[in-house]
């Protein structure tokens, strides 16, 4: 049962964070790769709202189901870019954070993939995630709000 409605209790709170979440997505930062790194953190921090949420969002956006399923097994799984496994493990490394430093060996992989700019942009979705992994886990945010994502027209898809 949820225990209180964080948009409601804090609703200056919840539009910042929406104002940030716009920012991320016009950051220059792949769609599909935000929607992998929310998806493996809330693998992580245990966040049934986030995955549903992100799971269905990424699968509209045309992700396809073994890249999804194989996500807590990305080092094994060949299904990933480069660029998409230096971001999930600077993902979980953020997400773990706790007694646990960055190690330069890390960053300067993650360096060969982003820029400044996009890994300063990745860092703060990686942040972010884990904010909204937080509320809603605290909070027991109540799964029926998970918004249902209709497929795209095929005449409108791009490919």
């Amino acid at each position: 049962m949820q225990r209180l409605n964080h948009t409601t209790a804090s609703p200056e709170g919840y539009n910042k964070l929406l104002a940030l979440s716009a920012f991320l997505a016009h950051s220059g930062l792949e769609a599909n790769l935000l929607e992998l790194i929310s998806i493996r953190a809330s693998e992580i921090n245990g966040c049934a709202w986030c995955l549903d949420f992100h799971t269905k969002r990424v699968r509209h956006q045309g992700e396809t189901e073994q890249r999804i399923y194989l996500l807590s097994g990305w080092r094994e799984a060949p299904v990933y870019s480069a660029r998409e496994r230096a971001a999930l493990e600077w993902t979980e490394a953020l997400t773990l954070i706790a007694g646990h430093p960055v190690p330069d060996e890390l960053y300067q992989r993650i360096r060969e993939h982003f820029s400044e700019s996009e890994l300063a942009n990745l860092t703060i979705a990686v942040g972010l995630i884990n904010v909204w992994n937080r509320i809603n886990v605290a909070f027991h945010t109540d799964l029926s709000s998970v918004p249902q994502f209709a497929p795209e027209p095929a005449a409108t898809r791009s490919n």
